[in-house]
């Protein structure tokens, strides 16, 4: 595993490589969806909700337009085109000192994409 968890996130998404998951995220990791109100805590919980995500969000017009990012912090702006539908987003990711994420929340816009990725992300959920 690359010792940047940024990096290493990014060569996951890249390689669609859910496996890679497991060494990436804390075991106590926290994640946030948009369409979810309580938090879900636990890898074996984030594991599934980004598993889905990589499936749902990650087609060939999924593009990271922006970083911002501080020693254990970063905010990743995304579009993607789900659908026919412009999705924008930031996923804000925390780690900790061994690189491992510890927190994952995602934010989503417009309206409509919101209701598209609630309907999607939920199909690829129960079919767990």
């Amino acid at each position: 595993m690359n010792n940047d968890p940024l990096a290493t996130w990014h060569e996951l998404v890249q390689a669609r490589n859910v496996g890679a998951l497991d060494a990436l995220l804390a075991d106590d990791v926290i994640f946030h969806s948009p369409v979810v109100h309580t938090a879900q805590v636990g890898k074996a919980l984030t594991t599934q909700y980004l598993a889905a995500a990589l499936k749902v969000f990650f087609n060939e017009s999924f593009a990271y337009i922006r970083e911002l990012r501080s020693d254990h912090d970063a905010v990743l702006e995304f579009r993607v085109v789900i659908d026919d539908i412009e999705v924008n987003g930031v996923d804000m990711i925390r780690w900790d000192a061994n690189g491992r994420i510890t927190e994952f929340k995602v934010m989503l816009r417009p309206l409509k994409a919101i209701n598209l990725i609630h309907q999607k992300m939920g199909a690829m959920l129960q079919r767990r």
